[in-house]
């Protein structure tokens, strides 16, 4: 059977920065997991020891706090600022881009629309950047726009990790709602690469492996679009989930990763693979 990598997988640039931020900072507390990576989680609480805090109230005053790359809401920024934490910010600069629009246009009169998943962790931070004049609605289908008031004039920007064609209709459809639409493309290039890699990967192989993280929205995204373009695709965090019956009778396997997936962790993969050969 022949394994072939994606042209493009793995970490993306806000990943790999922020990894290096952290590891510039040993001994610290991230606030929410880094990225969307257990194992790399571990890894850098091993070597590094940097812990994760879930919640504002299990960080003590004056520590050192890395913001995950997913950043964190306005008011909880502020909060640990108040109580004197020496704070490292590895958020995305492609997440901190939305919350630069919103919080411009909301404080221009515009209504926000965010397109993605209202209970991910970027999209509560790019929400918290609105101020209390504007109306803000999180919207991952078209339809979801009839039910909301929006104003005559808005704004509509994108989780980073969300496919360019959903976007689209998203704004398709805005447009034929509001007055005034001011659309800020914000998927990062990175995401739209590796998908286009893994489709025509999966499209040409009889098994797909996606690796990465069963919470990271861009492995899911990963998931989505093989599973479309092949039957066998199978979603793992790491060698341990593989199972030798997904690859009898195969003549080639593709194997992609999400952006938030550590290249040891995918050499791994590889090397279990190879084993049940």
């Amino acid at each position: 059977m022949i394994i072939e990598l994606a042209s493009s997988y793995g970490f993306c640039f806000g990943v790999k920065r922020a990894i290096k931020i952290a590891e510039d900072n040993p001994n610290s507390t991230t606030y929410g997991p880094l990225i969307h990576n257990q194992d790399e989680i571990n890894r850098l609480d091993t070597k590094y020891n940097i812990g994760v805090a879930n919640h504002l109230s299990e960080i003590k005053p004056n520590s050192s706090v890395v913001i995950r790359t997913h950043g964190i809401p306005k008011n909880e920024f502020f909060a640990l600022k108040s109580q004197k934490n020496k704070i490292i910010d590895a958020t995305c600069p492609y997440v901190t881009t939305p919350q630069q629009i919103v919080e411009r246009m909301s404080g221009e009169g515009y209504d926000v629309v965010i397109f993605g998943d209202k209970e991910h962790p970027e999209i509560k931070s790019v929400m918290s950047y609105t101020n209390e004049l504007s109306k803000v609605f999180v919207v991952l289908e078209p339809i979801e726009l009839e039910n909301c008031h929006l104003g005559h004039k808005v704004a509509v920007v994108s989780q980073t990790t969300r496919k360019p064609e959903d976007f689209v209709q998203i704004t398709s459809k805005l447009i034929t709602i509001c007055k005034e639409v001011r659309v800020f493309n914000t998927i990062c290039n990175a995401t739209f690469e590796n998908q286009d890699a893994a489709s025509k990967l999966a499209g040409k192989s009889d098994v797909m492996i996606i690796v990465g993280g069963k919470h990271s929205s861009n492995t899911k995204q990963l998931h989505a679009i093989c599973k479309s373009n092949c039957e066998d695709s199978y979603l793992i965090e790491n060698s341990d989930e593989l199972l030798a019956e997904w690859f009898m009778g195969k003549l080639k396997c593709g194997i992609t990763a999400g952006a938030s997936t550590p290249d040891w962790v995918v050499q791994n993969v590889i090397e279990k693979i190879k084993s049940f050969l």
